[in-house]
């Protein structure tokens, strides 16, 4: 019944929604260091491998394209401010990084509810509020900060802060991990941050079933930490830091994709508190079922927008018995993509196929003091029993020296091979190492796999051809790939540069065959450029979002999908 009456108030919300989403950007002159930029451990890489040389006015369910959008809000300045100092307001091809806000006074009444609700759990600490409108991993900022930070403790509470915003009309915006590349936890428009830290739980563990009940607010690090001892782990493996609920927000996936597909695979139901503190769960702990809308795939990478996430059930994985990781060097960029295509269409079932090209490989020297070949570079991982594993890496072994590719690296030692993995993951902040006062614009574009050497090297021709300095790294076995891009955002120039960058990689890949994109990751978070799909996505489902009479609540939660 809750999910029958849930799709009826999607139903009815219909028309106008787009003239409700013109958001606008500010840039301006100066912008605080990211503070994460540290470099990395030192240890070194190289023990125990062996080397083989061969040759958001807002309604209740928006579009998923506004990613960053709330409504009502505590003003940090006006913008009569901003404009006396010379600061644009930017509109869809500005590469101005400041997202424009209004001002809206958050009601006493509101604060006093939410004090009752929360008791001690709740601040409106300037610095505390300004922590969680200022994403730590993004170059982004807003005009605005929320107004309050409330600290839920159970669904319940949950259910009841959100009855309360709409009510009064005030937006919230669910805070997740924080490990956001893109400001989706911006608060421009101010109103509630519900930072979901405290409900962490593991639930339930259904070990014969493989599964595990967990509120949104564990990390699938400490997880993965809870399985161990019974032989299981949960396999998607986004940014250092991500939490389960933000996962299921932005369906991230990560470099264990390859093998055991994205959130949308790996999630099994959730609970979901909706606009009006209504709870619907979407399904049940059965691994499949043929009646009724999918509803926990429609808000899977809803980012935010249908609801807050309470409780997740996640289907787990044997953890291996053996693992393999290798490395390989290549002349060129479009070596190393045509070798990952090899290796898939080989069969060989690899759990993780990754792609960096020199200027990564550099940057990882500089800020890990290794000195690792600074050329294209695969890192392969098989998994199996110890027979399997070395065998697939005898396969592709042969492949690499077929395709131009030499120093073929493996190693079955575990700490190497964690070392390893670890600097794949921190990755985006070595880069940081070649230029430490510059911030970093993310791409991610995904195509078809046979498109992937092309789109790599038509882009990496680009990207080396641009005065910024700019790295490549690529989910290979699934044709995805990043760029980082380095840039002073404090210069026009510098910014358009990152800019047209972007737009030459969307549309290269939007070019071949009118292809979909996996993620249009720009500079900002605005509706006009991210989720090209999500419109046509939409209507496809026969759910059309609108502005409703009552103007209920937008919601935006934390994108955990690092690179």
């Amino acid at each position: 019944m809750a999910s029958s009456s849930w799709l009826s108030s999607l139903r009815s919300r219909s028309k106008s929604l787009l003239n409700s989403l013109k958001l606008n950007l500010t840039t301006s002159r100066s912008y605080p260091q990211n503070p994460l930029r540290n470099p990395l451990s030192s240890k070194p890489v190289a023990n125990g491998f062996r080397y083989h040389h061969s040759n958001r006015p807002w309604p209740s369910f928006l579009l998923p394209l506004a990613l960053a959008v709330s409504a009502g809000s505590l003003s940090l300045c006006d913008s009569s401010e901003f404009n006396s100092r010379g600061v644009s307001f930017g509109g869809k091809g500005s590469t101005d990084y400041v997202v424009k806000g209004s001002h809206t006074e958050v009601p006493q009444e509101l604060i006093d509810e939410l004090s009752a609700i929360c008791q001690d759990h709740m601040t409106m600490d300037y610095d505390e509020r300004y922590f969680h409108g200022k994403p730590q991993n993004s170059f982004h900022k807003a005009v605005n900060i929320p107004d309050v930070v409330v600290f839920p403790r159970s669904e319940e509470e949950v259910s009841k802060i959100v009855k309360a915003c709409d009510k009064h009309k005030v937006p919230i915006v669910p805070y997740g991990g924080a490990t956001s590349i893109e400001g989706h936890t911006l608060s421009p428009n101010g109103g509630v941050c519900i930072d979901m830290s405290l409900m962490k739980k593991v639930k339930a563990l259904h070990v014969e079933d493989m599964d595990v009940v967990v509120e949104p607010g564990i990390g699938w690090i400490e997880l993965n930490e809870y399985l161990e001892p019974y032989g299981l782990f949960f396999p998607l493996d986004p940014g250092p830091g991500a939490t389960i609920g933000g996962m299921c927000a932005t369906r991230c996936s990560g470099s264990l994709a390859v093998r055991y597909g994205t959130m949308r695979d790996n999630v099994i139901n959730l609970k979901v508190v909706l606009s009006d503190g209504d709870v619907v769960k979407t399904a049940s702990r059965a691994r499949k079922s043929a009646a009724g809308y999918d509803l926990t795939r429609l808000l899977i990478g809803s980012e935010g927008t249908l609801g807050v996430i309470t409780e997740v059930t996640l289907r787990l994985q044997k953890i291996p018995q053996y693992s393999v990781v290798a490395m390989c060097n290549f002349p060129s960029i479009k070596d190393a993509a045509d070798v990952a295509i090899a290796t898939m269409h080989s069969g060989i079932q690899v759990s993780r196929v990754e792609l960096l090209d020199e200027v990564q490989v550099r940057a990882i020297n500089i800020a890990n003091g290794k000195n690792l070949p600074e050329t294209p570079t695969l890192m392969f991982e098989f998994i199996g029993t110890e027979a399997y594993s070395r065998e697939q890496t005898q396969l592709v072994q042969k492949i690499v020296s077929e395709h131009n590719g030499s120093d073929f690296v493996f190693s079955e030692d575990p700490e190497a091979k964690k070392e390893l993995w670890q600097i794949r993951k921190e990755a985006l902040w070595a880069c940081f190492a070649m230029e430490p006062d510059f911030e970093a614009m993310i791409t991610d574009v995904c195509v078809p796999l046979s498109h992937l050497a092309e789109l790599i090297s038509r882009s990496k021709q680009e990207l080396d051809a641009s005065s910024l300095v700019c790295t490549v790294i690529a989910h290979a076995g699934d044709g995805n790939f990043h760029t980082v891009v380095l840039f002073d955002p404090t210069k026009e120039e510098q910014r358009r540069e990152a800019e047209r960058l972007n737009h030459f990689m969307v549309h290269t890949a939007l070019a071949m065959e009118d292809l979909f994109l996996h993620t249009c990751r720009y500079s900002h978070p605005r509706p006009s450029n991210a989720r090209l799909s999500g419109r046509s996505a939409t209507k496809s489902l026969g759910l059309s979002r609108s502005h409703p009479p009552c103007h209920p609540l937008p919601f935006v939660l934390d994108t955990e999908n690092g690179v």
